[in-house]
Formats: C-alpha cells, structure tokens, sequence
C-alpha cells in the first residue's frame, strides 16, 4: 500500500498534505473515541436518545404526511399511521407474520400475501421492512396489487447499516442502494410515479454504526446529502 500510494503522489507531483486538502497526513489522524473493536453503542442509539436513522425517516413522513390517510396498513404497530396520519386516517391495518402479535389485523408474509384483497388500501407505510423478505419482486407485486388505483406507497431502506445478528441471522437479507430500490419499484409501478432519495454521509454512516445518538448531532449535519455514503433510501410510488 505504501508503494502504491508513493507512485500516485509521484505521478501526480503532490504530497500528502496536499493530495488530502485539510484532512490529515497520513498517520496523524486522532481517532479518539472511535478507535475502539466495539461500537459505541450496539442498540442502534436507543439508549443514546435515538437511531440516527430515524432522524430521516420521520422527516421524510413529515414531508408526505398528507399521503397517510384513508385506509392505510402499516407492518409490526400503527406508530407512524397515527403519529402521520392522526384523523385522517379512517382504517387502520397492521398487518405482521407473527399470529401472536397482539395488534395484528393481517397476518401475511409480503412475499406470499395471495390472501390480501386486491385494491384494499389508499396508503401503505414500510419503514425498515423490505430488507428482512428475501423475495423482493414478489413482495412489490403485492404490494402494488393490494393498493386502489391512485394509493401510495411510502417505504424506507437501509443502505448503510449494522444489524444485530443475534436478533436478524435469520431474516435480515439485503441493504439497497438509490439505484437498487428505484429499479426494484420500477419493475412493477411507472417510472413517473416512483420518487427515490438518498440521505447521509460519512459522518452519519460513522454514527450510525458506532450506535451514537441522533441528538448527538446537529441539523446541518444530518442534512448534508453525499451519494456516496447512502444510510437511508426514501421511495414513494403511486399506483
């Protein structure tokens, strides 16, 4: 590696001050706190006030709140239909895999959800759910096919994300990508009806994996938007 690095400072006639701009030199970072086997925390932030990724989650339905109404369906609990949708959502269904889920109004897999009728609800809310089914076209396909004409589907993913294995071996299947969740949409809803985003950067990504806080940062922090580090995708499509 240091011969690697060596040839490419030489080519390009730079040091390494230089090539890293106000970052510093090589064997100089001060990784204090973060220089550590362990996370800072291994719950995802809980116990530090927060995941961070919930920071985007919830603004992103904020900003679609006026899409949370009717007869909606949400996965595990009706948290966010309620926290959303508040009154104008007139039916609520939380639907889960597991009968004893004493909320449960559908029990379903979404990859098998034959017995869902079509044309059932006017908003779907699945936040942090498509990474635990294997299955991912067949699970859109219901998706699609349980919303009426004109319903909404809000979804979140991780992109960037630890998960605990003792709790997700067995269930946990995929991260996504920008890319990867819009062509995913794509196969089943229009192209002009699916609005993707990217939300994150190192900073976040670092966080989020070492289990700090999410009001351990700041807001200009949180919405500093980099591609390249992407902790949560944001998807809305209409059917």
């Amino acid at each position: 590696m240091k011969n690697f690095i060596t040839k490419i400072l030489k080519r390009e006639k730079k040091s390494p001050e230089q090539t890293y701009g106000d970052t510093p030199a090589i064997g100089q970072i001060n990784f204090g706190d973060l220089r550590r086997l362990k996370p800072i925390s291994n719950d995802f932030g809980f116990r530090r006030g927060g995941p961070v990724d919930r920071y985007y989650i919830e603004r992103f339905l904020k900003e679609n709140a006026a899409d949370i109404k009717g007869h909606a369906l949400e996965v595990k609990d009706d948290h966010y239909l309620k926290m959303f949708g508040g009154s104008k959502v007139t039916k609520a269904d939380i639907l889960d895999i597991d009968p004893n889920n004493p909320a449960v109004t559908v029990i379903a897999d979404l990859a098998a959800a034959d017995h869902i009728p079509s044309n059932t609800y006017d908003c779907i809310v699945l936040t942090q759910v498509l990474q635990l089914i294997f299955d991912l076209r067949s699970a859109i396909k219901h998706l699609h096919r349980i919303l009426k004409p004109g319903g909404v589907l809000i979804i979140t993913v991780p992109g960037i994300s630890h998960f605990v294995y003792k709790c997700y071996a067995n269930y946990w299947c995929w991260c996504f990508t920008e890319n990867s969740a819009r062509k995913l949409l794509q196969e089943v809803f229009s192209e002009s009806k699916v609005k993707t985003a990217i939300h994150g950067n190192v900073l976040v990504a670092t966080s989020f994996l070492q289990g700090i806080g999410a009001g351990e940062l700041t807001e200009k922090e949180f919405n500093y938007s980099d591609p390249d580090y992407q902790v949560i995708i944001t998807a809305k499509a209409v059917k």
